[in-house]
């Protein structure tokens, strides 16, 4: 791999592809040519996604004055069609003397829903939900088009949501909005996503798994998040093919990731029989900016968080490397009880900002990524060619307690 080809790979991926489009799958049939022309075969692996079409939304805001304006809204997706009233209340936090207040109103929160908040909010009746992402300072006046994951809901009743500018929702916590209305209409369907999967065999039957996924947010074209970590795949697999190893190589593109990592999930279900075979996943999430540091998150054993530190430190390599649980790909695999990590380089939303119109090819540096992918396919070797793969196939109490937390099977303690 080279900069030549690595600008080539931005340069052609450079366009919003969003879990379960057509764009999403586009880019997966790339990916599997790109392995093509490097010698590799690559297959897709489908898996089922909730989809929705969101045909209109609207929020109507009525102030102290008793007028009624307009706020620029995008609805959440899977949160139902329909129209809903109710008296406004700014929720700066959640804790249970906050939610008192908020029964029988439409709330704005600083926060995203998640499994143990949404639960929240409707033990505490609250009749509606309107998030913000954005900055107040910046020009543009974008908003993300969000979901309510049917992993938050899972079986509970649905609350409409909408989502805002920073800007609007600075707006209508200073002007005192005193009721706000909501109507969503959509259709909501059946879709697809595709894992995929290409392999490099070795002279036994365990495997390390690399995994990156490559779908995008609806405003980002992804190339930090995360098609600089499938460069990183690519460049792994372009060094190590051809070359005979003790453990197999498989190389897994994941698909809609940015939904709660459905591709990883709908992998390791799909792959549970196999799973005793793999010895460990290696999952790259950003790698290549001109700034930031370079870090490994560590599901698995002390011992290997020691070892990346001294591989890195022997090659010269600076890195911060740590136990627990990282927010990607990695985590679906650590929960089945395989040894799992995340490399990756992050270098702050002021310098390579993500899931929003600044996530393009500027940020990164050609020379960065593969300084990066030299790194990450000398560490691949190197447990690719052990005698027997050193880690413990063993998840730290410790971890599974995050884990549990992660995935919304326990509340945070704190």
């Amino acid at each position: 791999m080279n900069r030549k080809q690595v600008r080539q790979i931005l340069k052609d991926t450079d366009y919003i592809h969003t879990s379960g489009s057509a764009e999403e799958l586009k880019a997966a049939r790339y990916l599997q040519e790109v392995c093509g022309k490097l010698g590799v075969t690559a297959r897709l692996e489908a898996f089922p996604v909730e989809m929705a079409e969101v045909k209109s939304a609207s929020l109507e805001v009525t102030g102290r004055d008793g007028r009624v304006r307009s706020i620029p809204c995008k609805g959440y997706k899977l949160c139902g069609s329909g129209k809903w009233e109710a008296p406004f209340l700014y929720l700066p936090d959640t804790d249970p003397a906050s939610l008192s207040k908020a029964a029988g109103h439409i709330i704005l929160i600083d926060t995203g829903v998640g499994y143990f908040g949404y639960r929240d909010l409707l033990e505490n009746n609250v009749k509606g939900i309107i998030t913000y992402d954005g900055n107040v300072n910046f020009r543009d006046r974008d908003i993300d088009q969000k979901e309510l994951r049917p992993f938050v809901v899972d079986g509970e009743r649905k609350l409409p949501a909408v989502n805002v500018n920073a800007k609007d929702a600075f707006a209508l916590v200073k002007s005192g909005a005193q009721s706000v209305t909501i109507c969503i209409e959509q259709e909501e369907s059946a879709g697809e996503s595709h894992n995929v999967v290409a392999e490099l065999p070795g002279e036994t039957d365990e495997w390390i798994v690399l995994t990156a996924h490559y779908d995008t947010t609806p405003l980002s074209h992804g190339s930090y998040d995360n098609m600089s970590g499938c460069i990183g795949l690519l460049a792994v697999m372009d060094a190590l093919r051809g070359k005979k190893h003790r453990y197999g190589l498989r190389f897994v593109f994941c698909g809609s990731e940015e939904r709660g990592l459905l591709g990883s999930k709908a992998y390791v279900a799909a792959h549970e029989e196999e799973l005793p075979k793999v010895a460990l996943n290696i999952n790259l999430d950003m790698i290549g900016t001109y700034m930031g540091r370079f870090i490994a998150r560590v599901s698995a054993e002390d011992g290997l968080v020691q070892f990346i530190r001294y591989f890195a430190s022997m090659r010269g390599f600076g890195i911060k490397a740590s136990g627990g649980v990282y927010s990607s790909d990695s985590t679906p695999f650590a929960d089945k009880g395989v040894p799992a990590l995340s490399f990756a380089r992050l270098a702050g939303g002021n310098m390579a900002p993500i899931h929003n119109r600044y996530d393009t090819p500027a940020v990164l540096s050609d020379e960065q990524i593969l300084k990066d992918c030299d790194f990450i396919t000398a560490f691949t070797a190197g447990m690719a060619d052990a005698v027997k793969c050193p880690v413990k196939r063993e998840i730290p109490e410790k971890i599974r307690k995050e884990l549990d937390e992660y995935l919304g099977r326990k509340r945070r303690e704190d």
